[in-house]
């Protein structure tokens, strides 16, 4: 007869967890191996249209699109950048990559980014919205001009790029847009009214394009990402230390994300595999929101220690 302390002893045995996530580098740089969870040829001939496709997420959503048979323009305004990371990506995935420089909140470098898009591979089946800016500070430290230019790269950059790519081709071609977003706004993020107060209106936004442009064959869908290794927002918030230290203990999934795993969602929206999904808000966060603690003392110890490093 099995005795309650021999039970209890059980339930006390923390379970070897699984870590099924898929390959990744931390830096911007190509994964040597990768494992296709979808077939390879799945969006071939296909042309993405990343913003910010030059380094962090946008890199590896470019890297995973290109190893399923599509080809991308990356653009963002740092063209040095962006024809780095395009020698990569070719070289690694076989795909074409055009590196494009132009400015979100700038509507005519769109419009001539996208003419030169058209002109290169004479169609575009996908839009990545991944441009944004983001830091940490209280809102009382945040001047009105960081707030406007935040919202201006994140969410005016969003709708300024969906407007000028659907005018020029979706509304006679149909597509599929996909927007990069966070969970910020969900429980209200301390030190990021700005970041999520922007992605919340683009989620919005997310679902007011989905049912106007629907009727065209254009699909509008929404990633939005947890804490993921290899980024900028993730070294702000202390990086691996702050996974040492068990700060990542209170997500459902006991860890960060990697910038594969928001590629293989961006990849699956993208795609035919979503073809009946529009108006849709993805969230790749492990289960985070739910459960973590938004924990401000923490928060302000980091926003401190930025500043100090940057004086």
């Amino acid at each position: 007869m099995q005795t309650d302390s021999h039970f209890g002893r059980i339930m006390a045995e923390k379970p070897q967890l699984v870590n099924n996530s898929p390959e990744d580098v931390e830096t911007d740089e190509c994964m040597s191996t990768y494992t296709h969870v979808y077939s390879p040829d799945l969006l071939i001939d296909q042309v993405a249209f990343i913003t910010g496709g030059g380094s962090g997420i946008g890199f590896r959503i470019a890297e995973v699109l290109m190893r399923h048979g599509c080809d991308t323009v990356i653009a963002s305004r740092n063209l040095e950048k962006l024809a780095e990371a395009a020698k990569k990506l070719t070289s690694t995935t076989g795909r074409r990559c055009l590196a494009i420089a132009m400015d979100v909140r700038q509507p005519e470098t769109i419009s001539a980014a996208m003419d030169e898009a058209l002109k290169t591979f004479g169609r575009v089946d996908i839009l990545i919205n991944n441009a944004a800016g983001n830091f940490l500070c209280p809102a009382t430290s945040l001047s009105f001009n960081a707030f406007k230019t935040v919202m201006e790269i994140d969410t005016m950059g969003t709708f300024n790029t969906s407007k000028v790519i659907y005018d020029k081709w979706f509304k006679d071609h149909g597509g599929s847009i996909v927007n990069i977003s966070a969970t910020l706004g969900y429980r209200g993020q301390a030190l990021q009214v700005h970041a999520g107060s922007a992605k919340a209106a683009n989620d919005a936004m997310t679902r007011h394009l989905a049912v106007e442009w629907g009727p065209g064959g254009v699909r509008v869908n929404t990633v939005a990402p947890g804490p993921i290794s290899g980024t900028e927002g993730y070294r702000r918030l202390g990086g691996s230390h702050s996974e040492s230290a068990g700060v990542f203990r209170s997500i459902p999934l006991q860890r960060a994300g990697n910038k594969t795993e928001i590629a293989h969602a961006v990849l699956f929206l993208a795609s035919r595999a979503a073809s009946y999904v529009t108006g849709a808000i993805l969230v790749a966060d492990g289960g985070a929101w739910l459960t973590s603690a938004n924990d401000v003392e923490r928060l302000l110890g980091f926003w401190s220690a930025e500043k100090r490093k940057h004086k």
